[in-house]
Order: C-alpha cells, then structure tokens, then sequence
C-alpha cells in the first residue's frame, strides 16, 4: 500500500457500515479519505475518533441522487485535494418494490442511486484523473450478489436489476478505459449477506433485519473493507475484476 499514502480516496455512503469501514482502514493506511453521505455526523465522530492516525477523513454531504451535489462534491474535491486518486463507490440502496405492484418512486430511487449516481461519480473520478494525468488510478464499485443470479422474492427483483446494470457497467468500464489506454483500474466487489443496517433500511423492520442476521454468521463491513484493500494492494498490471464474496453458509 506504500504508493497510495498521501493519494486522495473517495468512498461514497460513508456514514455507516462498509463505507465506515472503508473509510477507517484506508485512512489508517495513510489515505487522505473523504467520506460522503446525505448525514455527515457519522463521519464527523469517525475523524475525532481516528486523530493521529497516518492519513486524515474529510466529510463532505452530497446526495447522489442529485446531480448537482455530486458534481459540486467534485468541485470541492479537486479545489482542496486537487482531486480523486480512487473512488469507492459504495453507496446503494434497496426498497421493497416488486416488478407487478412495485412503487414508481421507490424504482426511481434505485436508478439514481445504485445506477446514476454511480455512473456520474465514475465519469466524474476518471475526469479528475485524466485532467492530472493519473494512469494508475482506481475505481470500485460495490456490487452485489444479486448482480449476479436471482432469488425467489419479489421484493428484490428491481433492486437486482439495477446491481445488474452495474454488472454490465464494469465490463464497459474496464473495456473502455482499454480502448482509451488507460492503465486506470476497474473493480467490482460483490457481497452476499452483510452485518449491516441495509436490510432495516430496505423494510423498515427491525424484527426482520434482526431475523435476517440470526441465520447465519453474515460478512461483516471490516470483510469488504478487506476486499477492495487487496485489489487496491495488487500489482499495477493485475486487474482484480471481480470479487464474488458470500458468507460461507449462505445457500444462495
């Protein structure tokens, strides 16, 4: 990890779970990480907490479903760090919204945060490296293993399909940048079942989420956080492309 001290990170949904965890290790690696999230105190409490550290934490609020804060983000980035070195896009979300009966605005929301709002922030990143001629740039994408195969419950139908999108925008990404010669690299990372709060955030059930994490011996935020480390550590002619990571009971 020795060349990325001092290089500037951004994680995207950094106030809690995998972003958190992002967040703390990159930045114990020497990292100047900026964390962003709609609710920023999270992120706030992190920096005090981790004060001496080799690297530092900057919050910044965006909602990556606006455009315009995004790109305001990256405005910010670039006029105080000069800009993004890896970018981690974390940030997703899932409602319960079938295909058949499915809420309009809870299938918009999906699509602006899980689809366009990573695709602008990727845009955004491979601008703010190509500007400073960074060739070894890095960006993530945090996917899912419902970006991958279907399960049989109508409620995650939609949210696969958009985890899918991002499937297909790694490919593109990787053969893109390619064409474009660019030894900037592209990694997905892809978890099942994960100790955080997104399955009470999708229903709104504290019984169900706490249900969900008595099954089995989920991954924990720390798991992913390691995952996107490895990719990041391998290398410069190796291309990590995918990681596919499950906790070890988990049948699907």
């Amino acid at each position: 990890m020795e060349r990325w001290v001092g290089r500037v990170a951004l994680v995207t949904g950094a106030s809690a779970g995998i972003g958190e965890a992002l967040v703390r290790k990159l930045a114990q690696l020497g990292m100047k990480v900026i964390g962003c999230a709609r609710q920023i105190e999270k992120i706030e409490k992190l920096k005090n907490e981790l004060k001496g550290i080799p690297g530092s934490v900057t919050a910044i609020q965006c909602d990556l479903s606006k455009e315009e804060e995004i790109l305001a983000m990256f405005e910010k980035i670039r006029a105080e760090f000069g800009g993004v070195d890896v970018c981690v896009n974390n940030a997703g979300l899932a409602h319960p919204a079938p295909l058949l009966s499915g809420d309009t605005q809870m299938w918009r929301n999906m699509l602006d945060v899980n689809v366009l709002g990573l695709m602008i922030c990727c845009r955004e990143a491979y601008k703010s490296m190509q500007e400073r001629k960074v060739d070894d740039g890095h960006i993530f994408l945090l996917n899912s293993m419902s970006g991958h195969r279907m399960i049989n419950d109508g409620n995650t139908n939609f949210y696969s399909a958009t985890k899918y999108a991002v499937t297909a925008i790694t490919e593109g990404l990787r053969n893109e940048l390619r064409d474009a010669k660019s030894h900037i690299r592209i990694t997905a990372v892809s978890p099942g079942f994960v100790d955080t709060e997104f399955i009470l955030r999708m229903y709104k059930d504290e019984k169900r989420a706490e249900e969900v994490r008595k099954i089995r011996k989920n991954l924990q935020p720390d798991d992913i956080a390691d995952a996107v480390i490895y990719a990041l550590q391998a290398p410069q002619h190796v291309q990590v492309h995918d990681i596919l990571m499950r906790p070890t009971e988990q049948a699907f």
